[in-house]
């Protein structure tokens, strides 16, 4: 009898799907509606996801965890992330919306990532041509189905460096980013004179003109990459003009390693035991923190999980 209930127990998963553990349709749609952006932060270990997910629990907002291709081979494998996700918000009682995204992921990268867990996968065939850019975008779309996954692709690059490519950056075609629209994604990324990475001085503003023309175009939530730097007032207008998506990794990145580079050239570093990982990292989780609820009020996320 004891046999056959330990039995019972190993045959159940370690590790269950959330059910708030969502593709990013619905969020990003309402608040398309609702004239506000969903934050879309890049993670790149444990700490950067439990930090996350403790500030959007805590401002009960709805959020989208994306990895690049890069930090998905980083951080081990789709699995590896998956499982980490899941155990993450099953363990800390996770309740608002919550989607694993696949950020500017190459056609293989959008199929493995969806086989593996993934709710949500941009492709980013912004560097081809646009005739085969639509049609790999038309079999993502028809891919993701199976699996219920939303779809974000891009149209017109974005400018600075991801993942060690550089782009200049360009602006959208409105009559090739409504096409790629009827294709039935789910939000589409856009290039509006933003860019990846730091803002240099010489950067002025976000192109208002074509991101109304491209908004009214498509009917759908649009994505802005490059969210870090931009000044409150562009990002403001920005969403009022239906940007609903909102990027966000090198403002994080700089708020982590500024707090660990005070506490090392302080000398707390090296009293009694804070070269132990969890004091070590403790101010730049701590930074992390503040910077996520900040850009969840910036946002107007805040209370619309």
């Amino acid at each position: 009898m004891a046999i056959k209930s330990i039995k019972t127990i190993f045959e159940k998963p370690i590790i269950s799907k959330p059910k708030n553990l969502v593709n990013a349709k619905e969020m990003v749609r309402k608040a398309f509606e609702g004239k506000y952006a969903v934050p879309h932060i890049n993670i790149n270990n444990l700490e950067w996801t439990k930090t996350i997910l403790l500030a959007a629990e805590e401002a009960k907002s709805p959020i989208i965890l994306g990895t690049s291709e890069g930090a998905v081979k980083y951080m081990g494998g789709y699995k590896t992330i998956y499982g980490m996700v899941t155990g993450l918000m099953n363990d800390l009682n996770i309740t608002v919306p919550v989607a694993l995204h696949l950020d500017h992921g190459s056609f293989g990268a959008v199929e493995k990532a969806l086989q593996n867990g993934y709710t949500s996968v941009m492709y980013d065939g912004s560097h081809e041509t646009f005739e085969k850019n639509y049609a790999n975008a038309q079999e993502v779309v028809r891919l993701a189905k199976k699996y219920n996954a939303s779809v974000e692709v891009e149209v017109g690059s974005i400018g600075g460096e991801e993942d060690g490519i550089v782009g200049e950056g360009e602006i959208a075609n409105p009559e090739e980013a409504k096409k790629m629209a009827d294709l039935g994604i789910d939000f589409l990324a856009a290039g509006i004179g933003n860019i990846h990475g730091p803002y240099p001085s010489t950067w002025k503003e976000l192109k208002f003109s074509a991101l109304k023309e491209l908004s009214s175009a498509c009917g759908i939530g649009m994505v802005l990459h490059g969210g870090s730097g931009i000044p409150k007032a562009q990002i403001k207008k920005a969403i009022s003009l239906g940007i609903s998506k909102i990027n966000i990794n090198t403002e994080l990145q700089q708020a982590n390693a500024q707090a660990i580079w005070k506490f090392v050239e302080s000398g707390e570093a090296k009293k009694g035991k804070n070269f132990d990982p969890r004091k070590l990292y403790a101010t730049g989780i701590e930074a992390m923190r503040k910077t996520v609820l900040e850009k969840i009020n910036e946002l107007g996320s805040k209370n619309k999980a």
